[in-house]
């Protein structure tokens, strides 16, 4: 079984150096990193100090989602750890990852980052919501796969069409890749003893705003709802609940996420068939 790490990286010249060396430690058949059009001397860092790394250069800046979908038609491995470029993992976390890959209806395995649980998810009052779980020493089943820190089986991927451009700039992308996954029958899990340590929006937030950051996760949570839920209770609850936010207490604010999401509508590729419905999919995480 090949296996390809594949980093997406922006600007990442004081992440690589600390990261880098731990990733090649870990055994893995290619090491890809796909450069962003990065201002910073990310290139020149890679090429000096470590030229095992197979590397990637886009000419103009094309987003996170356009990056790891390049990353992944470029792979040579039939499992691809997905890593961001400020995930500092264990030299020892490739190993417990792979062996669930033996089951072929696995999709994808989650790394443990320190100090997180597993994902998981509910629907409440009209709204794809997330749970907090708290890290344990189990194994759990997963109601997503990290972008950030998980392995993926490639040719499921592919299958799937990758990650979708609706979601660009970030966010929600692998939320929705994965609960379209799910649907199709696959299965997602979180490992447990594969420890990465993830510093979370370290290059978003160097380029975007927090309220802009925040804008965007709204409008993508509705960009999700919209594409992914066809059972017609669901929906009809969504519908009201989105209006009570527009006219109630979320005030104007919420119309910029609304609007935002409203002109990006028609390019919703619905979700459809699959062998789990939207409330199992939902409640898939134990």
């Amino acid at each position: 079984m090949k296996v390809t790490i594949a980093i997406p990286n922006y600007n990442g010249e004081e992440l690589l150096p600390k990261n880098l060396p731990n990733i090649l430690a870990a055994g893995a058949d290619e090491v890809l990193v796909n450069d962003d059009a990065s201002k910073d001397e990310s290139i020149k860092i890679i090429q000096e100090n470590f030229p095992q790394v197979k590397l990637l250069i886009n000419q103009q800046n094309k987003g996170f989602v356009s990056s790891v979908n390049k990353l992944f038609n470029e792979a040579s491995g039939e499992i691809v750890v997905l890593l961001n470029n400020d995930v500092l993992v264990d030299k020892n976390f490739l190993k417990p990852l792979l062996k669930h890959f033996r089951d072929s209806k696995i999709f994808a395995v989650n790394c443990h980052e320190e100090g997180q649980g597993w994902g998981k998810s509910c629907w409440k009052n009209g709204y794809y919501e997330f749970v907090k779980t708290e890290e344990d020493s189990r194994m759990h089943q997963s109601a997503w796969a990290s972008g950030g820190s998980a392995a993926f089986n490639k040719k499921i991927w592919q299958s799937l069409g990758g990650l979708d451009r609706l979601f660009a700039p970030f966010y929600w992308e692998d939320i929705d890749l994965s609960f379209r996954a799910l649907k199709t029958g696959f299965n997602i899990l979180w490992e447990p003893k594969s420890l990465v340590y993830h510093q979370h929006g370290t290059t978003i937030g160097k380029t975007h705003s927090s309220k802009f950051v925040a804008k965007v996760q709204e409008r993508n949570q509705l960009l999700f709802i919209w594409k992914n839920i066809t059972d017609k209770n669901l929906l009809t609850e969504h519908r009201i609940n989105l209006i009570k936010r527009l006219l109630g207490g979320l005030g104007i604010g919420y119309w910029i996420p609304f609007g935002w999401a409203f002109i990006k509508k028609g390019e919703i590729k619905k979700t459809t068939g699959g062998t789990r419905s939207d409330l199992e999919v939902i409640n898939y995480a134990d």
